[in-house]
């Protein structure tokens, strides 16, 4: 398939790119070099080859969602430096938010 400037200007302009008259030549190249490659690999006898769809052999790597106890709120406030209503405070991180 022959790729032609049209054909790049055309891209280049769904990219929202711009390119100098002198690349346009070099990027027609290049662009129909990559297309002439991928045509190459249609020809390719890849009759009982199993699809590859990751290059790692990844099995189900979610785990069972199964409900736990969460930690016990009085326990966990042992731990807290400040704490009000259930509410753990914290530091404002913005300036002008108030105190802790």
């Amino acid at each position: 398939m022959a790729i032609t400037e049209k054909d790049v200007y055309h891209v280049a302009k769904l990219a929202k790119l711009s390119f100098k008259e002198n690349e346009i030549v070099g990027f027609t190249e290049k662009l129909s070099n990559i297309i002439d490659m991928v045509e190459q690999l249609n020809e390719v006898d890849t009759t009982g080859v199993p699809v590859t769809t990751h290059g790692y052999p990844v099995v189900n790597v979610f785990r069972e969602d199964i409900a736990e106890q969460g930690t016990d709120r009085t326990e966990l406030f042992e731990n807290v430096p400040h704490g009000a209503d259930g509410f753990i405070k914290v530091p404002a991180m913005i300036e002008g938010g108030g105190d802790a």
